[in-house]
């Protein structure tokens, strides 16, 4: 198995390019630099009716870097209905180590003690690289994605990238852009690329935790209708 340097996945994510591999099995990855590019513009995001009840019902327990590793290996899983994964073992061990040095982050949602979906991404600067996401629930990832846009939101990030744009995304509010369009938002989401996730800048992927102490509910943690205040409102 190929084994990944994390610093060199770091500085390739920040001219763009991001690993993928052929299949869950496959000994090597290859780099990706789409000609056309799908985003989710922060203040874009479209909650509709249902899916605001659902996440102000709080369907689901959700969490963030709760259990990295199983969400990872969730989203890599190929079950029927779903084409094969493109995560094989050297992206999954390099995203655990980028975990491990605070730059990788999960979203989980449960359903008591089930992990049912979530995502997981990589945070730098003030970008998040959004890699891949899964639901074994009805509207399990739509509510992750909801959890994490209002957290890229509260912790000051300004870029949530998808890489390819699907019909799911673009029913959320995802758009698509030329390469060079989003290389000029990506190089304003850095800053001094050289310092990408260490320098002044730096977005707070756990700032919402914190809101929750002055903003949240009576309980005094965050719940689904602080998110659906932090997604409806315009900034």
């Amino acid at each position: 198995m190929e084994r990944l340097d994390p610093q060199i996945v770091l500085g390739a994510y920040t001219l763009g390019v991001f690993p993928m591999a052929d299949a869950r099995d496959a000994a090597g990855v290859y780099w990706v630099e789409p000609r056309r590019r799908a985003i989710l513009p922060l203040d874009g995001f479209r909650l509709s009716k249902s899916l605001r009840r659902t996440v102000a019902a709080d369907r689901f327990r959700v969490t963030a870097d709760r259990d990295f590793t199983a969400i990872l290996r969730l989203c890599a899983e190929s079950v029927a209905g779903r084409p094969e994964t493109w995560i094989n073992g050297s992206i999954e061990q390099v995203f655990v180590d980028l975990h491990r040095k605070g730059y990788a982050h999960s979203i989980e949602c449960w359903d008591g003690d089930r992990l049912v979906g979530g995502l997981y991404g990589l945070a730098l600067g003030r970008a998040f690289f959004g890699e891949s996401m899964v639901s074994r629930a009805t509207d399990a990832s739509k509510v992750a994605l909801a959890w994490l846009v209002a957290r890229l939101r509260a912790g000051g990030f300004t870029l949530l990238d998808c890489q390819f744009q699907t019909p799911h995304l673009a029913s959320l509010g995802a758009v698509e852009m030329p390469r060079a369009r989003y290389m000029e938002l990506l190089g304003a989401a850095l800053g001094d690329a050289s310092s990408a996730g260490t320098g002044v800048g730096v977005a707070d992927f756990g700032a919402l935790d914190r809101v929750g102490r002055a903003t949240a509910s009576v309980s005094g943690s965050v719940v689904g209708k602080d998110i659906v205040q932090l997604l409806v409102h315009t900034s």
